[in-house]
């Protein structure tokens, strides 16, 4: 499978590009900023969009979702919970001093054990409120490689001061869902280097 990973905007959310080499089909995971450069790896492997997966509605990881999504008339997904601070996105980019970019209409509200196909693969969602209430994780068995967005990151885990953070529930989704993965699972998080579950639990101060 292609998977490509491109830091975007001024937060550098990791925005993950999958792809089937033999569908030419692809899954674009948090597109926060940076349309152009997305567009230009996803023609660079000659790739359609067939969804575009939201794992939290912060300003960072959704902000480009419409822009792709008129692009490439691919559905918008993103956990119902989070539909209250979608709707806060002026006052997100406000915190920012930013523009608030277009507001992309969210087509499915996936919850968990939905699954989304890539070509032989399983993108499985994992509901994982706690950054936010709406947190959404993504593992994909065939690949060994959890899509963490702000929910785990490489030895640290996602802040929780934000409205709709809550941190007794996010350790509870990282020690049900997470951990529970193979310890050689690959994770990529919303942010910084990838890890993997094994590391976290060895040395992820939060997790102790």
């Amino acid at each position: 499978m292609i998977h490509e990973i491109l830091p975007v905007g001024m937060l550098q959310c990791n925005c993950s590009i999958f792809g089937d080499e033999t569908t030419k089909e692809a899954i674009v995971v948090d597109p926060g900023d940076d349309i152009a450069d997305i567009v230009s790896i996803l023609d660079k492997h000659q790739l359609k969009v067939k969804a575009i997966v939201i794992t939290h509605a912060h300003i960072d990881h959704i902000g480009g979702a419409q822009k792709l999504k008129a692009l490439t008339g691919a559905p918008v997904w993103m956990h119902q919970n989070d539909e209250g601070l979608y709707n806060q996105l002026e006052m997100q980019a406000a915190w920012l001093r930013m523009q608030t970019p277009e507001r992309a209409e969210i087509d499915i509200h996936p919850k968990e054990g939905d699954s989304l196909e890539l070509g032989p693969s399983g993108f499985h969602v994992l509901h994982t409120p706690g950054h936010t209430q709406g947190s959404l994780c993504l593992w994909i068995p065939e690949e060994n490689k959890l899509v963490a967005g702000d929910t785990l990151f490489q030895q640290s885990i996602g802040r929780t001061d934000l409205p709709g953070g809550d941190h007794r529930q996010i350790l509870s989704s990282i020690h049900t869902k997470l951990l529970v993965l193979p310890d050689d699972a690959v994770v990529i998080p919303g942010h910084g280097a990838n890890t993997t579950i094994g590391f976290e639990k060895r040395f992820n101060p939060f997790l102790s």
